[in-house]
């Protein structure tokens, strides 16, 4: 044996040069990224919030120049404290946060529960999940280093939406890859695919609807999948985001074997005067009423969690528009958010996604 290789061989393995710093390493980290929440409904709050999702410029393409007196003089000017006020319909004084906060938070827990328990199999006692938010707080840069610091060398995000769009699932990863810039030992990192046709979605959102209606006193006439929209342009440069909200409508439909005309998909939160995907969700309610149809109700496949756009743009805003068109029973379907069929949609994806790591 050579000198060489035997000084080699008795050496201590494990032994680290003096003063090394201490190092944890070898966990897999599962990053859940909702879209974001102010920190509290007061117009400075909102505001913030307002201008970090609003400044994104996959969210609005327009010129910088034009967008930036169109934001600053006007947007941040009046809306902190419209949105400030439908925020305060929702909020959640004794924790101090809105609805999305909330739920994205217990969706984590629950998951990393399921997977202490034994839900992935072997080796899931090494995974680590933690949740953050696109825009606000916690942010996606703050959890990725905290998932290093915990000793996550492998990440899997996790975009929680179901159909990809460019404004929601690519500035996830945008953010994501950020991160990483800032880290001088960067963890490997896996994204999670939209997942809008995966079966188990699908009987997710299928077994909702039935145990939702099951619950009420009458049956609806039609069912709105409402989607949240996007502008038309974005769709016509690549945007495969109609395309997944069709699939995911058309497969839930066979689902819960319903005809097209029973089953419509629809999209909302417009904004801005551009044209934006269609049909509109408000307008076809207005239709649907005076056209004679008096019970409906409304799912929005598009949310993993309920937040402003659902609870009170749908729950509220919509269902007063149909009824003042001559609308009799309306019902909001909530989004899957941490229940059992939600939690199985999220760990069906995790267990997929983390195969040869766990």
């Amino acid at each position: 044996m050579k000198p060489d290789q035997s000084s080699a061989q008795s050496a201590p393995q494990n032994e680290r040069p003096a003063n090394h710093p201490r190092v944890l390493n070898g966990r897999i980290g599962v990053l859940l990224v909702n879209l974001g929440t102010p920190d509290g409904t007061d117009y400075w709050s909102m505001r913030r919030y307002l201008k970090e999702f609003l400044s994104d410029r996959r969210v609005i393409e327009t010129p910088r120049v034009i967008w930036w007196f169109i934001l600053n003089l006007i947007i941040l000017t009046v809306r902190p404290g419209r949105s400030g006020k439908k925020y305060e319909t929702i909020w959640d004084h004794e924790r101090n946060e809105s609805p999305l906060k909330t739920i994205t938070r217990h969706q984590a827990e629950k998951l990393e529960q399921k997977i202490f328990e034994g839900a992935l199999g072997q080796g899931g006692e090494k995974v680590q999940v933690d949740w953050a938010m696109r825009y606000g707080n916690p942010s996606i840069q703050s959890r990725v280093k905290n998932l290093q610091v915990l000793g996550c060398d492998r990440l899997l995000i996790v975009p929680l939406y179901p159909q990809y769009a460019s404004a929601t699932s690519a500035t996830v990863c945008d953010k994501t890859f950020d991160a990483l810039k800032s880290m001088r030992w960067q963890p490997s990192i896996r994204i999670a695919p939209p997942y809008y046709d995966d079966p188990a979605y699908i009987e997710a959102l299928a077994q909702s609807v039935r145990i939702h209606l099951a619950e009420l006193d009458f049956e609806p006439d039609v069912i709105l999948a409402s989607f949240h929209g996007i502008p038309q342009s974005y769709f016509d440069k690549g945007d495969p985001y109609y395309c997944h909200c069709a699939k995911t409508t058309r497969l839930l439909a066979q689902a819960l074997n319903l005809p097209a005309d029973r089953l419509m998909m629809t999209f909302q939160s417009r904004l801005g005067p551009a044209k934006w995907l269609e049909p509109a969700t408000e307008p076809v309610l207005e239709d649907l009423a005076r056209r004679g149809i008096r019970k409906v109700a409304v799912l929005t496949p598009g949310f993993s969690a309920d937040c402003l756009e659902t609870i009170e743009e749908i729950g509220v805003e919509a269902r007063q528009t149909f009824l003042d068109a001559g609308g009799t029973h309306y019902t909001r379907i909530a989004c899957l958010n941490d229940g059992s069929e939600g939690m199985n949609v999220l760990l069906s994806l995790v267990e997929r996604e983390t195969r040869g790591w766990v």
